[in-house]
Protein backbone atom coordinates (compact mmCIF):
# COMPACT_ATOMS: atom_id res chain seq x y z
CA UNK A 1 0.00 0.00 0.00
CA UNK A 2 1.04 3.50 -0.88
CA UNK A 3 1.90 6.52 1.11
CA UNK A 4 2.43 9.90 -0.08
CA UNK A 5 5.67 10.69 -2.29
CA UNK A 6 8.30 11.70 0.32
CA UNK A 7 11.58 14.15 -0.12
CA UNK A 8 14.63 12.45 0.93
CA UNK A 9 15.85 15.12 3.85
CA UNK A 10 19.09 17.02 2.98
CA UNK A 11 22.24 15.65 3.97
CA UNK A 12 23.53 17.04 7.38
CA UNK A 13 26.87 18.84 7.57
CA UNK A 14 28.66 16.18 9.52
CA UNK A 15 28.57 12.29 9.83
CA UNK A 16 25.59 12.03 12.65
CA UNK A 17 22.40 10.47 12.08
CA UNK A 18 20.16 10.57 14.95
CA UNK A 19 17.98 7.44 15.23
CA UNK A 20 15.24 8.85 16.01
CA UNK A 21 13.18 9.12 13.03
CA UNK A 22 10.33 11.76 12.35
CA UNK A 23 6.43 10.51 11.90
CA UNK A 24 7.09 11.10 7.97
CA UNK A 25 3.97 12.91 7.31
CA UNK A 26 2.11 9.95 9.01
CA UNK A 27 0.33 12.15 11.71
CA UNK A 28 -3.67 12.67 11.65
CA UNK A 29 -4.27 14.14 8.90
CA UNK A 30 -7.24 15.30 5.98
CA UNK A 31 -5.08 14.72 3.26
CA UNK A 32 -5.61 17.67 1.38
CA UNK A 33 -8.62 16.20 -0.46
CA UNK A 34 -10.19 18.16 -2.56
CA UNK A 35 -12.46 16.15 -5.53
CA UNK A 36 -10.50 12.99 -5.08
CA UNK A 37 -6.99 15.00 -5.27
CA UNK A 38 -4.19 16.08 -2.96
CA UNK A 39 -1.75 18.58 -2.79
CA UNK A 40 1.28 17.79 -4.16
CA UNK A 41 4.51 19.67 -3.63
CA UNK A 42 7.98 19.45 -5.18
CA UNK A 43 11.14 20.69 -3.75
CA UNK A 44 14.84 20.48 -4.79
CA UNK A 45 17.02 19.06 -1.66
CA UNK A 46 20.51 18.64 -2.30
CA UNK A 47 19.72 17.32 -5.98
CA UNK A 48 16.62 15.81 -5.10
CA UNK A 49 13.38 16.36 -6.86
CA UNK A 50 11.02 14.32 -4.94
CA UNK A 51 6.60 15.09 -4.43
CA UNK A 52 4.87 14.98 -1.39
CA UNK A 53 1.38 13.95 -1.35
CA UNK A 54 -0.67 15.21 1.31
CA UNK A 55 -1.39 9.71 1.04
CA UNK A 56 2.62 3.32 -1.09
CA UNK A 57 2.84 -2.31 -2.09
CA UNK A 58 3.25 -2.97 -1.37
CA UNK A 59 4.07 1.89 -4.24
CA UNK A 60 1.39 -1.34 -2.04
CA UNK A 61 2.46 -2.79 -4.27
CA UNK A 62 0.40 -4.00 -1.14
CA UNK A 63 0.31 -8.59 -4.40
CA UNK A 64 1.71 -6.58 -7.77
CA UNK A 65 -0.01 -5.03 -9.74
CA UNK A 66 1.60 -5.96 -13.15
CA UNK A 67 1.32 -4.70 -16.66
CA UNK A 68 0.00 -1.85 -15.85
CA UNK A 69 2.07 -0.15 -13.64
CA UNK A 70 2.17 -1.19 -9.77
CA UNK A 71 -0.85 0.30 -7.60
CA UNK A 72 1.44 1.44 -4.65
CA UNK A 73 0.93 -2.92 -2.88
CA UNK A 74 3.25 0.48 -2.41
CA UNK A 75 1.47 2.40 -1.03
CA UNK A 76 1.81 6.62 -2.32
CA UNK A 77 0.71 9.15 -4.77
CA UNK A 78 0.92 12.19 -6.62
CA UNK A 79 -1.34 15.29 -6.32
CA UNK A 80 -3.12 17.02 -9.00
CA UNK A 81 -2.30 20.97 -7.69
CA UNK A 82 1.21 22.31 -7.26
CA UNK A 83 2.76 24.47 -4.96
CA UNK A 84 5.84 26.49 -5.59
CA UNK A 85 9.19 24.80 -4.99
CA UNK A 86 11.05 25.32 -2.06
CA UNK A 87 15.38 25.39 -2.58
CA UNK A 88 17.32 24.21 0.05
CA UNK A 89 20.97 24.74 -0.06
CA UNK A 90 23.36 21.95 1.33
CA UNK A 91 26.85 22.25 2.46
CA UNK A 92 29.55 20.81 0.35
CA UNK A 93 30.81 17.06 1.30
CA UNK A 94 33.89 17.38 2.69
CA UNK A 95 35.71 15.30 -0.68
CA UNK A 96 34.49 15.40 -3.86
CA UNK A 97 32.39 13.13 -5.41
CA UNK A 98 31.10 12.10 -8.41
CA UNK A 99 27.78 12.34 -10.00
CA UNK A 100 26.83 8.91 -9.15
CA UNK A 101 28.14 8.72 -6.26
CA UNK A 102 25.69 11.74 -5.61
CA UNK A 103 22.07 9.83 -6.87
CA UNK A 104 23.56 6.73 -4.54
CA UNK A 105 23.61 9.16 -1.44
CA UNK A 106 19.75 10.21 -2.05
CA UNK A 107 18.63 6.61 -2.16
CA UNK A 108 20.88 6.16 1.04
CA UNK A 109 19.56 9.01 2.94
CA UNK A 110 16.00 8.33 2.03
CA UNK A 111 16.33 4.96 3.53
CA UNK A 112 18.20 6.61 6.19
CA UNK A 113 15.72 8.55 7.05
CA UNK A 114 12.81 6.65 6.37
CA UNK A 115 12.54 3.25 6.55
CA UNK A 116 10.62 1.93 10.38
CA UNK A 117 13.29 -0.47 11.20
CA UNK A 118 16.08 1.38 12.46
CA UNK A 119 18.40 -1.49 13.33
CA UNK A 120 18.02 -1.20 9.39
CA UNK A 121 17.96 -5.42 9.61
CA UNK A 122 21.03 -5.44 12.10
CA UNK A 123 23.97 -3.88 10.17
CA UNK A 124 25.49 0.24 10.84
CA UNK A 125 23.54 2.34 7.50
CA UNK A 126 26.44 4.55 8.11
CA UNK A 127 28.99 2.10 7.91
CA UNK A 128 27.44 0.30 4.76
CA UNK A 129 27.09 3.99 3.17
CA UNK A 130 30.60 4.36 3.52
CA UNK A 131 32.20 0.92 2.43
CA UNK A 132 30.07 1.62 -0.54
CA UNK A 133 31.41 4.48 -1.90
CA UNK A 134 35.03 2.78 -1.21
CA UNK A 135 34.18 -0.04 -2.66
CA UNK A 136 31.28 -0.17 -4.87
CA UNK A 137 31.83 0.95 -8.96
CA UNK A 138 29.73 4.29 -9.98
CA UNK A 139 30.99 4.60 -13.03
CA UNK A 140 28.09 4.63 -14.90
CA UNK A 141 24.34 4.95 -14.13
CA UNK A 142 24.19 0.92 -14.61
CA UNK A 143 26.42 0.69 -12.02
CA UNK A 144 25.22 3.02 -9.53
CA UNK A 145 21.48 1.45 -9.94
CA UNK A 146 23.03 -2.06 -9.10
CA UNK A 147 24.76 -0.41 -6.38
CA UNK A 148 21.47 1.09 -4.79
CA UNK A 149 19.98 -2.38 -5.51
CA UNK A 150 22.40 -4.29 -3.58
CA UNK A 151 21.97 -1.84 -0.60
CA UNK A 152 18.27 -2.63 -0.66
CA UNK A 153 18.84 -6.42 -1.03
CA UNK A 154 20.66 -6.01 2.92
CA UNK A 155 17.46 -4.90 4.21
CA UNK A 156 15.81 -8.41 3.32
CA UNK A 157 12.77 -6.84 2.92
CA UNK A 158 10.98 -7.42 -0.87
CA UNK A 159 8.28 -4.21 -0.30
CA UNK A 160 11.70 -1.82 -0.07
CA UNK A 161 12.65 -1.41 -3.89
CA UNK A 162 14.39 0.59 -6.87
CA UNK A 163 12.51 1.62 -9.40
CA UNK A 164 14.31 2.83 -12.71
CA UNK A 165 12.88 5.76 -14.69
CA UNK A 166 10.20 3.80 -16.60
CA UNK A 167 9.08 1.85 -13.68
CA UNK A 168 8.93 5.38 -11.41
CA UNK A 169 6.83 6.71 -14.39
CA UNK A 170 4.66 3.93 -14.97
CA UNK A 171 3.74 3.28 -11.21
CA UNK A 172 2.98 7.33 -11.45
CA UNK A 173 0.60 6.57 -14.20
CA UNK A 174 -1.07 3.37 -12.64
CA UNK A 175 -1.62 5.30 -9.28
CA UNK A 176 -3.60 8.83 -11.31
CA UNK A 177 -5.57 5.31 -12.95
CA UNK A 178 -3.86 5.53 -16.76
CA UNK A 179 -2.37 2.17 -17.15
CA UNK A 180 -0.04 0.54 -19.69
CA UNK A 181 0.41 -2.95 -20.19
CA UNK A 182 -1.53 -6.17 -19.99
CA UNK A 183 -3.50 -5.25 -17.32
CA UNK A 184 -2.79 -8.31 -14.75
CA UNK A 185 -2.57 -8.23 -10.95
CA UNK A 186 -0.05 -11.15 -9.62
CA UNK A 187 0.21 -12.75 -6.73
CA UNK A 188 2.59 -15.16 -4.60
CA UNK A 189 3.68 -18.08 -5.84
CA UNK A 190 1.76 -20.73 -6.39
CA UNK A 191 2.81 -24.52 -6.12
CA UNK A 192 -0.54 -27.04 -5.68
CA UNK A 193 -0.51 -31.33 -6.07
CA UNK A 194 3.55 -31.48 -7.40
CA UNK A 195 2.11 -28.79 -10.14
CA UNK A 196 5.10 -25.81 -11.58
CA UNK A 197 5.37 -23.37 -9.29
CA UNK A 198 4.39 -20.26 -10.69
CA UNK A 199 2.96 -17.30 -10.49
CA UNK A 200 -0.80 -16.58 -9.19
CA UNK A 201 -3.39 -14.26 -11.11
CA UNK A 202 -5.35 -12.19 -8.81
CA UNK A 203 -6.95 -10.56 -11.91
CA UNK A 204 -7.25 -9.74 -14.97
CA UNK A 205 -8.75 -5.86 -15.62
CA UNK A 206 -12.08 -5.23 -17.85
CA UNK A 207 -11.10 -4.73 -20.98
CA UNK A 208 -7.51 -5.02 -21.08
CA UNK A 209 -5.37 -7.31 -23.21
CA UNK A 210 -4.87 -10.35 -20.57
CA UNK A 211 -8.79 -10.29 -20.26
CA UNK A 212 -9.74 -10.26 -24.23
CA UNK A 213 -7.15 -13.51 -24.68
CA UNK A 214 -9.12 -15.37 -21.85
CA UNK A 215 -6.28 -15.16 -18.64
CA UNK A 216 -8.74 -15.38 -15.37
CA UNK A 217 -7.99 -14.97 -11.73
CA UNK A 218 -6.43 -18.47 -10.65
CA UNK A 219 -4.50 -18.79 -13.53
CA UNK A 220 -1.13 -19.54 -13.23
CA UNK A 221 2.05 -17.80 -15.14
CA UNK A 222 5.00 -20.52 -15.70
CA UNK A 223 7.23 -18.09 -18.07
CA UNK A 224 7.20 -14.52 -19.60
CA UNK A 225 9.11 -14.57 -22.28
CA UNK A 226 10.50 -17.91 -21.82
CA UNK A 227 12.29 -17.34 -19.04
CA UNK A 228 10.08 -19.49 -15.85
CA UNK A 229 8.29 -18.09 -13.10
CA UNK A 230 9.34 -20.03 -10.52
CA UNK A 231 11.30 -18.75 -8.76
CA UNK A 232 10.53 -15.06 -10.11
CA UNK A 233 10.07 -12.43 -8.03
CA UNK A 234 6.22 -10.94 -8.15
CA UNK A 235 7.82 -7.37 -8.60
CA UNK A 236 10.50 -8.76 -11.11
CA UNK A 237 7.66 -10.78 -12.82
CA UNK A 238 5.67 -6.84 -12.45
CA UNK A 239 8.14 -4.98 -14.55
CA UNK A 240 8.79 -7.65 -16.91
CA UNK A 241 4.75 -7.54 -17.57
CA UNK A 242 4.95 -3.71 -18.35
CA UNK A 243 6.31 -2.08 -21.25
CA UNK A 244 6.13 0.03 -24.54
CA UNK A 245 2.66 1.00 -25.83
CA UNK A 246 2.20 -1.68 -28.50
CA UNK A 247 5.60 -3.95 -27.66
CA UNK A 248 4.16 -7.31 -26.79
CA UNK A 249 5.34 -10.31 -24.70
CA UNK A 250 4.87 -13.99 -24.85
CA UNK A 251 3.24 -15.71 -21.57
CA UNK A 252 2.93 -19.04 -20.56
CA UNK A 253 -0.35 -19.78 -18.82
CA UNK A 254 -1.63 -23.28 -16.86
CA UNK A 255 -5.60 -22.70 -16.49
CA UNK A 256 -6.68 -26.02 -14.78
CA UNK A 257 -5.10 -28.91 -16.26
CA UNK A 258 -4.53 -27.29 -19.63
CA UNK A 259 -1.24 -25.22 -20.84
CA UNK A 260 -0.94 -22.61 -23.43
CA UNK A 261 1.33 -20.07 -24.79
CA UNK A 262 -0.29 -16.53 -24.92
CA UNK A 263 1.30 -13.61 -26.60
CA UNK A 264 -0.31 -10.03 -25.71
CA UNK A 265 0.48 -6.69 -27.10
CA UNK A 266 0.53 -3.95 -24.10
CA UNK A 267 -2.27 -1.61 -23.72
CA UNK A 268 -2.67 1.90 -22.47
CA UNK A 269 -6.54 2.96 -20.99
CA UNK A 270 -7.46 4.47 -18.14
CA UNK A 271 -9.32 2.12 -16.02
CA UNK A 272 -12.72 2.70 -13.73
CA UNK A 273 -12.10 1.30 -10.24
CA UNK A 274 -15.13 0.57 -9.79
CA UNK A 275 -18.45 -1.90 -11.41
CA UNK A 276 -21.70 -1.91 -9.83
CA UNK A 277 -25.30 -2.82 -10.48
CA UNK A 278 -28.59 -3.86 -8.83
CA UNK A 279 -29.61 -7.34 -7.47
CA UNK A 280 -33.71 -8.00 -6.99
CA UNK A 281 -34.41 -10.81 -4.53
CA UNK A 282 -37.76 -12.43 -5.72
CA UNK A 283 -39.68 -13.67 -3.29
CA UNK A 284 -37.63 -11.56 -0.70
CA UNK A 285 -40.06 -9.16 2.15
CA UNK A 286 -40.86 -6.06 -0.40
CA UNK A 287 -38.65 -7.62 -3.25
CA UNK A 288 -35.22 -6.58 -1.18
CA UNK A 289 -32.41 -4.77 -3.64
CA UNK A 290 -29.14 -5.06 -2.82
CA UNK A 291 -26.55 -2.81 -4.59
CA UNK A 292 -23.43 -4.60 -5.42
CA UNK A 293 -20.39 -2.85 -5.66
CA UNK A 294 -16.90 -4.44 -6.71
CA UNK A 295 -13.67 -2.06 -6.22
CA UNK A 296 -10.70 -3.43 -8.04
CA UNK A 297 -8.18 -0.71 -7.08
CA UNK A 298 -7.31 1.78 -4.70
CA UNK A 299 -6.14 4.53 -7.29
CA UNK A 300 -7.16 8.09 -7.40
CA UNK A 301 -10.29 7.50 -8.62
CA UNK A 302 -11.17 5.23 -6.20
CA UNK A 303 -13.23 7.01 -3.40
CA UNK A 304 -15.27 9.76 -5.31
CA UNK A 305 -16.27 6.19 -7.59
CA UNK A 306 -17.26 4.20 -4.86
CA UNK A 307 -19.43 7.19 -3.49
CA UNK A 308 -21.03 7.62 -7.01
CA UNK A 309 -21.81 3.97 -7.18
CA UNK A 310 -23.56 4.44 -3.73
CA UNK A 311 -25.44 7.36 -5.48
CA UNK A 312 -26.72 5.97 -8.17
CA UNK A 313 -27.89 2.46 -6.55
CA UNK A 314 -29.79 4.37 -3.78
CA UNK A 315 -31.44 5.87 -7.15
CA UNK A 316 -32.85 2.38 -7.57
CA UNK A 317 -33.84 2.26 -3.81
CA UNK A 318 -31.60 -0.08 -2.33
CA UNK A 319 -31.70 -1.76 0.82
CA UNK A 320 -28.39 -2.75 1.91
CA UNK A 321 -25.20 -3.43 -0.14
CA UNK A 322 -22.40 -5.47 -1.16
CA UNK A 323 -18.69 -4.84 -1.16
CA UNK A 324 -16.63 -7.02 -3.22
CA UNK A 325 -12.78 -6.51 -2.58
CA UNK A 326 -11.90 -9.77 -3.48
CA UNK A 327 -8.54 -9.79 -5.81
CA UNK A 328 -8.51 -6.21 -5.22
CA UNK A 329 -4.21 -5.85 -4.20
CA UNK A 330 -4.76 -2.66 -2.83
CA UNK A 331 -2.42 1.07 -3.82
CA UNK A 332 -2.55 4.24 -2.31
CA UNK A 333 -3.25 4.44 1.11
CA UNK A 334 -5.35 7.36 1.63
CA UNK A 335 -8.30 6.45 -0.66
CA UNK A 336 -8.70 3.19 1.75
CA UNK A 337 -9.23 5.56 4.26
CA UNK A 338 -11.20 7.78 2.73
CA UNK A 339 -13.46 4.60 1.43
CA UNK A 340 -13.48 3.66 5.36
CA UNK A 341 -15.14 7.12 6.21
CA UNK A 342 -17.81 6.67 3.49
CA UNK A 343 -19.44 3.41 5.29
CA UNK A 344 -18.29 4.59 9.00
CA UNK A 345 -19.58 7.45 10.85
CA UNK A 346 -17.12 6.91 13.69
CA UNK A 347 -14.16 4.46 15.12
CA UNK A 348 -10.91 3.78 14.31
CA UNK A 349 -9.51 2.49 10.88
CA UNK A 350 -6.37 1.99 11.48
CA UNK A 351 -3.26 1.90 13.51
CA UNK A 352 0.18 3.25 12.10
CA UNK A 353 2.80 1.57 14.18
CA UNK A 354 6.52 1.27 13.88
CA UNK A 355 9.40 -0.78 16.31
CA UNK A 356 8.13 1.36 19.17
CA UNK A 357 4.81 0.69 18.97
CA UNK A 358 1.77 2.99 17.82
CA UNK A 359 2.64 6.18 16.17
CA UNK A 360 -0.24 7.30 14.68
CA UNK A 361 -4.13 6.44 14.60
CA UNK A 362 -6.34 7.03 11.73
CA UNK A 363 -10.32 7.54 12.85
CA UNK A 364 -13.65 8.10 11.41
CA UNK A 365 -15.11 11.17 11.94
CA UNK A 366 -18.52 11.13 10.54
CA UNK A 367 -17.44 14.14 7.57
CA UNK A 368 -17.38 11.92 4.85
CA UNK A 369 -19.68 9.37 5.46
CA UNK A 370 -22.92 8.55 3.23
CA UNK A 371 -23.86 5.05 3.88
CA UNK A 372 -23.22 4.18 7.64
CA UNK A 373 -26.32 2.95 8.32
CA UNK A 374 -27.57 -0.02 5.65
CA UNK A 375 -26.76 -3.35 6.29
CA UNK A 376 -23.16 -4.11 4.29
CA UNK A 377 -21.07 -7.09 3.56
CA UNK A 378 -18.13 -7.19 2.73
CA UNK A 379 -16.34 -10.03 0.07
CA UNK A 380 -12.18 -10.86 0.65
CA UNK A 381 -10.21 -13.68 -0.56
CA UNK A 382 -6.63 -14.22 -0.36
CA UNK A 383 -6.17 -11.76 -3.18
CA UNK A 384 -7.31 -8.79 -1.07
CA UNK A 385 -4.25 -7.08 0.03
CA UNK A 386 -2.91 -4.09 1.33
CA UNK A 387 -4.81 -1.14 1.28
CA UNK A 388 -8.00 -3.62 0.72
CA UNK A 389 -7.13 -5.48 3.89
CA UNK A 390 -7.11 -1.83 6.11
CA UNK A 391 -10.40 -1.40 4.46
CA UNK A 392 -12.00 -4.71 5.43
CA UNK A 393 -10.63 -5.13 8.71
CA UNK A 394 -12.13 -1.18 9.81
CA UNK A 395 -15.29 -2.32 8.74
CA UNK A 396 -15.36 -5.68 10.65
CA UNK A 397 -13.87 -4.88 13.78
CA UNK A 398 -16.04 -2.00 13.94
CA UNK A 399 -18.51 -4.04 13.36
CA UNK A 400 -19.76 -2.31 10.59
CA UNK A 401 -19.75 -5.06 8.24
CA UNK A 402 -20.26 -9.12 7.76
CA UNK A 403 -17.07 -10.48 6.13
CA UNK A 404 -17.38 -13.44 3.84
CA UNK A 405 -14.22 -15.59 2.15
CA UNK A 406 -11.09 -16.67 3.09
CA UNK A 407 -8.38 -15.46 4.81
CA UNK A 408 -6.74 -12.26 3.17
CA UNK A 409 -3.11 -12.06 1.26
CA UNK A 410 -1.49 -10.67 4.80
CA UNK A 411 0.53 -7.45 3.44
CA UNK A 412 0.60 -5.56 6.96
CA UNK A 413 3.35 -3.00 5.53
CA UNK A 414 2.79 0.33 4.30
CA UNK A 415 5.53 1.95 1.58
CA UNK A 416 6.32 5.87 0.73
CA UNK A 417 7.66 6.41 -2.92
CA UNK A 418 10.96 9.04 -2.77
CA UNK A 419 11.39 10.60 -6.09
CA UNK A 420 15.65 10.57 -7.36
CA UNK A 421 17.04 13.79 -8.99
CA UNK A 422 17.66 11.57 -12.19
CA UNK A 423 13.80 10.35 -12.46
CA UNK A 424 14.32 7.40 -10.83
CA UNK A 425 12.61 5.94 -7.45
CA UNK A 426 12.47 4.29 -4.48
CA UNK A 427 9.11 2.19 -2.78
CA UNK A 428 10.59 2.27 1.20
CA UNK A 429 8.51 0.58 4.21
CA UNK A 430 7.87 3.20 6.41
CA UNK A 431 5.20 1.75 8.46
CA UNK A 432 3.49 -1.38 9.81
CA UNK A 433 -0.26 -0.99 10.65
CA UNK A 434 -2.47 -3.02 13.14
CA UNK A 435 -6.24 -3.48 12.92
CA UNK A 436 -8.62 -1.24 14.93
CA UNK A 437 -8.66 -4.56 17.36
CA UNK A 438 -4.90 -4.32 17.60
CA UNK A 439 -4.38 -7.43 14.94
CA UNK A 440 -1.23 -7.66 12.99
CA UNK A 441 -2.05 -9.20 9.94
CA UNK A 442 1.28 -9.44 8.02
CA UNK A 443 1.48 -12.86 6.88
CA UNK A 444 -1.64 -14.22 8.51
CA UNK A 445 -4.71 -11.41 6.84
CA UNK A 446 -7.65 -10.86 7.81
CA UNK A 447 -10.42 -14.05 9.03
CA UNK A 448 -13.74 -13.56 7.58
CA UNK A 449 -16.46 -13.96 9.30
CA UNK A 450 -17.80 -16.47 7.49
CA UNK A 451 -16.66 -18.81 4.31
CA UNK A 452 -18.58 -18.53 0.55
CA UNK A 453 -19.37 -21.42 -1.54
CA UNK A 454 -16.75 -22.96 -3.06
CA UNK A 455 -18.47 -21.96 -6.92
CA UNK A 456 -19.08 -18.51 -5.40
CA UNK A 457 -18.58 -16.52 -9.13
CA UNK A 458 -16.40 -12.92 -8.73
CA UNK A 459 -18.45 -11.03 -11.58
CA UNK A 460 -21.34 -8.98 -10.37
CA UNK A 461 -23.98 -10.93 -12.81
CA UNK A 462 -22.85 -14.25 -11.30
CA UNK A 463 -23.17 -12.67 -7.60
CA UNK A 464 -26.77 -11.87 -8.41
CA UNK A 465 -27.58 -15.13 -10.33
CA UNK A 466 -26.28 -16.89 -6.83
CA UNK A 467 -28.80 -14.73 -4.95
CA UNK A 468 -31.84 -15.16 -6.82
CA UNK A 469 -31.69 -19.24 -6.99
CA UNK A 470 -31.67 -20.84 -4.24
CA UNK A 471 -31.62 -24.28 -5.62
CA UNK A 472 -27.77 -23.37 -7.45
CA UNK A 473 -24.11 -24.86 -5.16
CA UNK A 474 -23.65 -20.87 -4.96
CA UNK A 475 -26.42 -19.81 -3.12
CA UNK A 476 -26.74 -17.89 -0.45
CA UNK A 477 -29.52 -17.44 1.89
CA UNK A 478 -30.28 -13.85 1.59
CA UNK A 479 -32.53 -13.43 4.46
CA UNK A 480 -29.57 -13.77 6.42
CA UNK A 481 -26.85 -12.56 4.49
CA UNK A 482 -26.09 -9.76 6.39
CA UNK A 483 -26.11 -11.83 9.58
CA UNK A 484 -23.31 -11.85 11.40
CA UNK A 485 -23.95 -14.94 13.61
Amino acid sequence: MLLPMRRPPAAPSRPAFPPHVSSLGLQRQQHGRAGGEFELRFRQIDRVRVCTVARASPLEVDAAPAGFGRRAIVGVVLAMSLSAPAYYRVPPPSSALTEENLIFLEAWRAVDRAYYDKSFNGQSWFRYRERALREDPMSTREETYAAIKKMLTTLDDPFTRFLEPEKFKSLRSGTQGALTGVGLSIGYPLALNGSPAGLSVMSAAPGGPAEKAGIVSGDVILAIDNRSAEDMDIYDAADRLQGPEGTSIDLTIRSGADTRHIVLKRERYTLNPVRSRMCEIPGSEDSSKIGYIKLTTFNQNAAGSVKEAIKKLRENNVKAFVLDLRNNSGGLFPEGIEIAKIWMDKGVIVYICDSRGVRDIYEADGVSTIAASEPLVVLVNKGTASASEILAGALKDNKRAVVYGEPTYGKGKIQSVFALSDGSGLAVTVARYETPAHTDIDKVGVIPDRPLPASFPTDEDGFCSCLKDPASPCNLNAARLFVRS
